[in-house]
């Protein structure tokens, strides 16, 4: 497949800081068609990694192109395949949304005998046919996203790039923003998408993740979490306090942490059976209740959570 987005040693530092870069040296390779994840939490740099690729602001060194095109030489005509979809809704909330769409038109150069057919197949695609003419202020979040995703797509673009497209809306509208973009992507337009959500990652065909300005590793998600040498255990007991006293204690634990009520723990050298005996013996003697202990499959937010620790260590 065509390489569709490409960096090579990519660095940008912000005026007033002396030594914390935003972005340290990022080389990254997209193919066409492809959904494309970059994942990673606040302050990691997709955002400023995002706006490069965008044209909307150049980096300290390095190069990246989109479709062959350089961000830096090429801006004009790279912004011409793209459709970009910042954090913030960008939309004009007294105007409808047929209206903020017939906008977006305009300014992408959407041929006027095309402009209709646009529209309509935009809102067609984004399912806000039935609310074309309400004004785009006084849709709920999930519709504004929807609403920002149809103002990026307005003019067909090769590529479309989204920062963090579903933050702040609730899981129902995450779960169909991402249905939607399953079908652009059916569409052949090459999608590079960042997230904090490990859920959404595993959705992408590939996935980057990006850590306090560095990648640190890009792989399918099942690459990723079959890469890990360590097994997971799930585990749920009360009470809480004493269900870690037994698992610090317990041999055979790479690491764990909780997630909600339970713990996620990683064990060395895949002697997951072992470790779940020690667990069920310690609990058992210490008179836990044991709502459940059992191995899980590893997950992105495990791998994510692994990387980063070994990331520090290595610092």
């Amino acid at each position: 497949m065509p390489i569709t987005i490409k960096t090579e040693k990519i660095h940008k530092k912000y005026a007033g800081q002396k030594t914390k870069v935003a972005l340290d040296s990022i080389d990254l390779e997209i193919e066409s068609g492809k959904l494309f994840g970059l994942v990673g939490s606040d302050g990691a740099g997709k955002t400023t990694l995002l706006r490069i690729l965008s044209t909307v602001m150049p980096q300290t060194s390095g190069l990246a192109s989109i479709a062959g095109f350089d961000t830096r030489k090429d801006a004009e005509k790279i912004r011409q395949i793209i459709g970009y979809m910042p954090q913030e809704f960008s939309q004009y909330g007294d105007l409808s949304l047929e209206e903020n769409l017939a906008f977006f038109a305009e300014i992408q150069r959407v041929p006027k005998a095309k402009v209709k057919e646009s529209i309509d197949r935009t809102l067609e695609f984004t399912h806000l046919t039935p609310f074309r003419d309400r004004a785009a202020g006084k849709l709920s979040g999930g519709m504004k996203k929807k609403l920002a995703l149809g103002c990026a797509l307005i003019h067909a673009p090769q590529v479309l790039i989204l920062d963090e497209p579903s933050t702040g809306v609730d899981p129902v509208s995450r779960g169909e923003f991402w249905t939607i973009l399953s079908g652009v992507v059916k569409d052949g337009v090459t999608v590079l998408v960042s997230t904090p959500y490990m859920d959404e990652a595993q959705r992408c065909n590939e996935v980057g993740m990006l850590h306090e300005g560095k990648l640190l590793r890009v792989g399918t998600p099942d690459e990723i979490t079959n890469s890990l040498p360590f097994e997971t255990i799930e585990v749920k007991a009360k009470p809480r306090k004493q269900m870690r006293e037994v698992v610090g204690q317990t041999s055979g634990i790479q690491s764990w942490h909780p997630v909600g009520d339970r713990l996620r723990i990683n064990t060395v050298d895949h002697n997951a059976q072992q470790v779940l005996d020690d667990l069920e013996k310690g609990f058992n003697q210490a008179n836990l209740q044991i709502s459940f202990l059992r191995t899980v499959d590893k997950t992105m937010e495990d791998a994510f959570v692994s990387m980063v620790s070994q990331e520090g260590q290595t610092e």
